[in-house]
């Protein structure tokens, strides 16, 4: 009967070598079917293999789970076999993840745990145990029991420190700290977690580092987060270039890998031939293994014989040599994400930083690379025209969660590109989009509620509609349990209604910014420090406390221009120092500001900013005297104003306008609650896309209309002060 079992297991490979999958699973239940009995250790070995094949090539993961259910009961029947064992509870943890059963799944993974400790110190077991702590960390993370998750990794960390890999250190370092990032409740516990990274990589061996691109991407990814919740652009800003190269780097290693396989195929086919010459076939023959040598320097892995481990592909989909970045060796053998995910987050991290710096061009190639890549992939896992989260296989939900996050997010600095630059029509076509993806996937996409209405609070703002604007910042603070984007939002809702410029208006201003000024010292980083620095000031302004004023904003100025870099904000706090200026008749200083302020609108293609700078120097030549510059300057505002409300006309006309600035929340309807709590479960730790509220986040305060922001209001009002 043995021989029976290896000619079907034969034959199965046989089969999916061809990609005939249907043909190979076939072969392998009919060893589980038959009627004669097989020794149970060929059952379990086929039924591993069938889970194996149907994880790698169909969504089919309640028949793998069945199939490792039936494993799990014929091996305890079998004293030895730890190897098989741990892989079925590996496998079988996976099966549970991906039909969102956390509590079987937790209940697997610590029966794994009790088998490599009662084994004793073999390495083998020991490796196993980094497998199944590494698996106990993401299920606890999805959780939120995060101590629970640094906890598992701990001991995943003690176990690579045992068997003396560096590497998988590394790994646990990366996940410990990516947890800390996602917790952030100690400043000291997150910034020992990136000392500790930073240690460990210096102590790997550089040969070894590059063999290690998945674990590069990783540390650098998580250092950007870090620095960027820190709002410390400085410092972050080599790890970006140190991971755009990286990437540039790993396409071309790619492409070579894929001619490599190409020219492997060419070979084995000539091979394969019964009447090539013996010559003939010793040459082949060597060239092949040295391709393979080649191969196998190149990716780390052996290609000369067959694997041992499979790894199960996250998203079901069969990926080719050299298209997965390997954060750790087997029996881990996983990916924080995708390549082509990772590759996505690249080009939206080059994004991020290059929008506050007014690189437009190089937003805009890095946004069309970026989609174009989740494009694809929402592709392959079925989200076509027409598909919605009702009609995704359970086992794509979270795969499908990573992509459409990375494409809103790219979406929303679209948005804020558009509507810097005046371009309101495209801003009104970007925004849609996220909302029509958002009405699609509301629940994978839930978290995305409150940046469109935030985005459609900064698009009302910025043509006009202040009471609009007010109404979708207000909506968006209640979509979101983030301080620190409650608190943006309050800020910029502030802003809004110091527009409308009545007495209410500025009472609801106030309102709004106490309370974020009384605990702005307390946020991370310094962006929402900045943004109400520069609405109280702004409104000291409207009250005439000049000099109040002055100390506020020239402070807000520093912190910008310091951490954020941001050349919109600093351009906009610029301008009003400067009207601050004039109307304390520093007209020397004035004129200098005012100068620097018009010249990063320039560079921004801010056109609102312009004129409202512009509007200022003409006040400001009027008071000196100088008739030239005065006449000069009201024929170039005249000229960007026309250019403006050419640029407003289109977008009223529009028949996107008025359901963007529409008072009305949108209305989606949700899934069954079996649905929510798989959808919402989201990607586990090693794909887990938490993003600190510094990606993606559009932290310039909308530009304000001049007409509502130069002209202090003489009117006295009663003052009310924080």
């Amino acid at each position: 009967m043995e021989a029976v079992a290896e000619g079907l297991w034969g034959l199965a490979e046989y089969h999916e070598k061809r990609g005939e999958i249907g043909k190979a699973v076939k072969c392998l239940e009919a060893i589980c079917q038959s009627e004669v009995s097989f020794f149970p250790i060929v059952e379990v070995k086929t039924r591993l293999r069938i889970a194996t094949l149907l994880l790698h090539h169909s969504h089919n993961v309640n028949h793998a789970k069945s199939h490792l259910e039936r494993s799990q009961l014929l091996l305890k029947s079998i004293p030895s076999c730890f190897e098989i064992k741990c892989r079925a509870y590996s496998l079988l943890s996976q099966c549970y993840h991906l039909v969102g059963a956390i509590p079987p799944q937790k209940q697997v993974l610590h029966k794994g745990l009790e088998l490599t400790a009662s084994v004793g110190y073999e390495i083998s077991m020991k490796l196993w145990s980094c497998n199944f702590n590494s698996q106990l960390a993401n299920a606890l993370s999805i959780e939120g029991d995060y101590q629970g998750s640094i906890s598992a990794l701990e001991c995943g960390y003690v176990c690579a420190t045992e068997v003396c890999l560096p590497e998988l250190q590394m790994f646990f370092a990366t996940s410990i700290l990516h947890v800390r990032l996602m917790q952030w409740d100690d400043d000291n516990l997150v910034e020992q977690a990136v000392n500790k990274c930073n240690e460990i990589w210096e102590s790997i061996d550089p040969d070894k580092r590059r063999q290690c691109p998945g674990l590069l991407f990783y540390n650098e990814l998580l250092h950007i987060f870090y620095r960027l919740r820190l709002c410390d652009y400085k410092n972050a800003a080599p790890h970006v270039d140190n991971l755009d190269a990286a990437m540039k780097f790993d396409m071309q290693q790619t492409q070579h890998i894929q001619e490599l396989v190409k020219e492997l195929d060419v070979l084995d086919q000539s091979l394969s031939r019964s009447d090539l010459h013996y010559r003939d076939r010793t040459a082949l023959s060597r060239k092949q293994t040295m391709i393979k040598e080649q191969l196998s320097s190149m990716t780390g892995l052996n290609l000369i014989g067959q694997e041992t481990l499979q790894p199960v592909y996250f998203g079901n989909v069969r990926r080719t040599i050299g298209d997965k970045l390997q954060l750790a060796p087997p029996p881990i053998d996983g990916e924080w994400l995708p390549k082509s995910a990772v590759y996505a987050l690249v080009d939206l991290i080059v994004v991020v930083f290059g929008r506050p710096k007014g690189l437009f061009k190089e937003c805009a190639k890095r946004i069309q690379s970026g989609m174009h890549i989740i494009q694809d992939e929402l592709v392959k896992l079925g989200i076509t025209d027409g598909v919605r989260e009702v009609d995704l296989q359970h086992s794509s939900i979270w795969m499908a969660g990573v992509y459409l996050m990375l494409l809103v997010q790219f979406l929303e600095n679209k948005v804020a590109i558009e509507l810097t630059r005046a371009e309101f029509v495209e801003a009104q076509e970007a925004l849609v989009q996220m909302k029509n993806w958002f009405m699609r996937f509301p629940t994978i996409l839930q978290a995305c509620e409150c940046i469109i209405e935030m985005l459609r609070g900064q698009y009302a703002h910025s043509v006009g509609c202040y009471n609009e604007a007010a109404f979708h910042y207000i909506e968006a603070v209640k979509l979101t349990d983030s301080k620190s984007m409650q608190a943006m939002c309050q800020v910029y809702a502030a802003v809004s209604y110091i527009c409308i410029g009545d007495a209410e208006s500025s009472s609801q201003a106030l309102d709004l910014i106490g309370p974020v000024y009384g605990v702005m010292d307390s946020f991370v980083g310094v962006r929402e420090k900045t943004g109400v620095l520069f609405a109280y000031g702004l409104l000291l302004m409207k009250q005439q406390d000049l000099q109040e004023a002055r100390n506020r904003l020239a402070r807000g100025l520093q912190l910008t221009h310091t951490y954020l870099g941001n050349l919109q904000l600093v351009s906009q706090y610029l301008t009003i120092l400067g009207s601050l200026a004039l109307a304390l008749r520093d007209t020397v200083q004035a004129r200098e500001i005012l100068r620097s302020s018009l010249t990063l609108a320039k560079k921004l293609y801010d056109i609102p900013t312009q004129i409202w700078v512009l509007s200022v120097l003409t006040a400001l030549y009027k008071e000196l005297g100088e008739r030239g510059n005065e006449m000069e300057n009201v024929e170039y505002q005249t000229k960007k104003s026309e250019d403006l409300q050419r640029r407003l006309a289109d977008a009223h006309a529009s028949i996107y306008h008025f359901e963007i600035i529409d008072k009305i929340r949108l209305q989606v309807h949700q899934l069954n609650d079996l649905d929510i709590k798989r959808a919402m479960a989201g990607p586990p730790l090693g794909v887990n896309l938490d993003i600190p509220e510094s990606i993606g986040l559009s932290a310039a305060v909308p530009a304000p209309s001049s007409s509502r922001l130069v002209d202090i209001d003489t009117r006295r009002r009663g003052k009310r002060r924080l």
